[in-house]
Parts: C-alpha cells; structure tokens; sequence
C-alpha cells in the first residue's frame, strides 16, 4: 500500500510517499480502507516542528482526521464494524503509523464514528478536528448547555472570530443548528459571504468597522460565548462584549503569544476564558462531542462545500506536500486528499 512519511521536521518537501505492507489490527484497533484524508493547520505545524531538520524516528505518517471504509478490527472490537462506513479523529496523535494519509491504517475504536450514507466522505473527513473543537468551544460556558442541538443554545448570542476558517465555519454550523445568535467577524467581503454561507446571522469586517459597537447593538447585554481564533489581537474586544458570566474558548494561538486582560471588568460580570486543545482534552467531552456531530450529520445540519462556507480543495495523496504547502499559505477552505475512490 501507498503511505505519506516525513522522516524529519521541516517544509513540506520532507513528506515522501513510499510502499508499505498492509498493517493488521491489534487489540482494541480496526484498519480503514482511507478514502478522504482531511488536512488541518495542526498537520503542517507538527510536520513543520519547533525545530526544521529534527530527525523523527519512527517517521510519522501525517494528518489525523479521515473517512473511509471498515476493512478489519481487532481482538475486542466489534465484528459488525466491518464494511462500515466511518469518520476518524486523532488517528496520528502519538501514533507513527496511524495518520489517515495512506491506503490503509489502524485506529483506535474509540477514535472512529459511523459515517450514515447521507454523509459524503468529503464531510466525514472534514469533522474532526474542526468540528469536535468548536463542539468543545461552544459548550464550555458556566451557565451553558454541556451539549448541543435543537434548541440547546436558543435565546443564546454566540460570537465567532474568523468565520471563514475550519474552525470557525464549524462553529457557526454547530451553533445554528442549536439555535443560537450567531455574529461572526471577517476580515474581506469574500470571507464575509462564507460566514453568512455557514448560517452567521450576523456578520461584520473589523477591517472597516467598529466591531464593539456593531457587537453591542446587535446584542445590547453582550454575547454569552466567543469563539476565539486570535486572542492576543481580540482579547480588548472580547472583554467589551461579554454578557455576565460569558466565556472566551481560545483555539489557536495567533502569534501574538501572550493575552493581556482587564482584569476588575472581568472580574464584575464573573467571565470565563478556557483554552482548548483537542488531543489533551477531557476524554469525556470529546465522547459527547463526537455524539453531538454526529447527531448533526444525520441531522443534515451541518455540511461542506463553498455553499456551506467552507470551499474545498482537492490533492491526490502523492500531491500532499502541495496540500500541505496549501494549508501553510492560509488558504480558505478545506484542503483534502483524495487517497482513493469508493467502488460503486
């Protein structure tokens, strides 16, 4: 079988593409014919690494989020899986073997889910990361509902920094199909159309606009959760729009590396600021996300494509240092390698 390694850290001509046997299943392991293999900025970091050049032994193959088909299972997993269509996450977190760009891999049966056959595996591949983080954004506020769906966020305000990105895009769909408010914030009148794509029902350019008054007219008693793509940037405006007891979900570090905050403000509405990163989260959260998303899918609420704010790119697999080099560039949308294609 084909399977994608870099064998050393560094720009994306360090991914090579060799031959490999096909591994069998251990315990608690079933094999996935891969079909879509789903690329997120958390791939090329790792691949990147602190340090271009570092030797990485075993060599990793990369990208841990995927769709396909059941081909095998363990000892202590479930027969029925077999044939399956399924959705995976966290395929390569400290697992060399296990990313989701190659013919076939092992994962953990706990990291896969059933992929119903409403569900294209462009989508299947496109869940994990992205949509397991913003489950975990949306649901970390104090006086907020532990999980999502109808219902679940109604007479809530939700505030979505970088609409237009992964995260975002999921964000917004999740909150949506909850029945929130959501406003999200863009930086150009394309990614703008994306967000409102993705159902944002309100959307605003902080390059041309005074978000904190737009925030505050559309929600006079402040937003009850941020979604927060850029903290050190945002944190100003984020402490100005809060409602009492509101919550900042910080996913990803923007650069700036340190947040500064005001805090008696923060302090007198009782506001929460939780950092998230999906591989050290509570196993517990990350059940019932998985649970809710995939409620969500079977739901039909929650889709990919440029129709559903989020624009997809396609890179056969001995292409992935270009799908790589794509995602490293910023590009908007979402970038997936097509490792095969199903049979009829």
């Amino acid at each position: 079988m084909r399977a994608v390694i870099y064998a050393r850290t560094g720009d994306p001509d360090v991914l090579v593409l060799e031959e490999r046997p096909i591994p069998e299943p251990g315990p608690g392991e079933v094999r996935v014919r891969v079909y879509r293999s789903g690329v997120n900025p958390t791939d090329w970091k790792a691949r990147r690494g602190e340090k271009p050049g570092t030797p990485v032994d075993p060599p990793q193959v990369p990208h841990h989020d995927g769709a396909g088909v059941v081909d095998a299972v363990g000892p202590g997993v479930e027969a029925g899986l077999v044939g399956l269509r399924v959705w995976m996450r966290e395929a390569a977190y400290q697992r060399p073997n296990g990313g989701t760009a190659q013919d076939y891999t092992l994962v953990r049966r706990h990291n896969v889910a059933t992929l119903p056959d409403v569900a294209s595996f462009d989508l299947g591949a496109s869940l994990g990361v992205p949509f397991v983080t913003a489950h975990r954004c949306l649901t970390i506020a104090e006086d907020g509902p532990t999980r999502l769906g109808p219902g679940a966020l109604e007479g809530r305000v939700v505030l979505v920094a970088g609409g237009a990105g992964a995260v975002g895009n999921a964000a917004i769909q999740l909150a949506r199909w909850s029945d929130a408010t959501v406003i999200s914030t863009v930086s150009s009148p394309e990614k703008a159309q994306l967000a409102r794509s993705a159902g944002a029902n309100h959307v605003i350019d902080y390059t041309k606009e005074d978000v904190v008054r737009e925030i505050r007219g559309i929600a006079p008693h402040g937003v009850h959760s941020v979604v927060e793509v850029a903290a050190a940037a945002n944190a100003k405006i984020d402490a100005q729009v809060l409602a009492p007891c509101g919550s900042v979900a910080v996913y990803a570090d923007d650069g700036g590396g340190e947040v500064s905050l005001p805090i008696r403000p923060l302090m007198v509405i009782n506001a929460r600021w939780q950092f998230v990163l999906l591989y050290t989260a509570p196993a517990a959260a990350k059940a019932v996300a998985v649970e809710d998303v995939a409620a969500a899918v079977l739901d039909g609420a929650v889709r990919v494509g440029r129709d559903a704010g989020l624009p997809l790119y396609h890179f056969p697999l001995e292409r992935t240092a270009e799908a790589h080099a794509a995602v490293e560039s910023n590009i908007v949308g979402k970038v997936l390698i097509d490792v095969a294609e199903p049979a009829d």
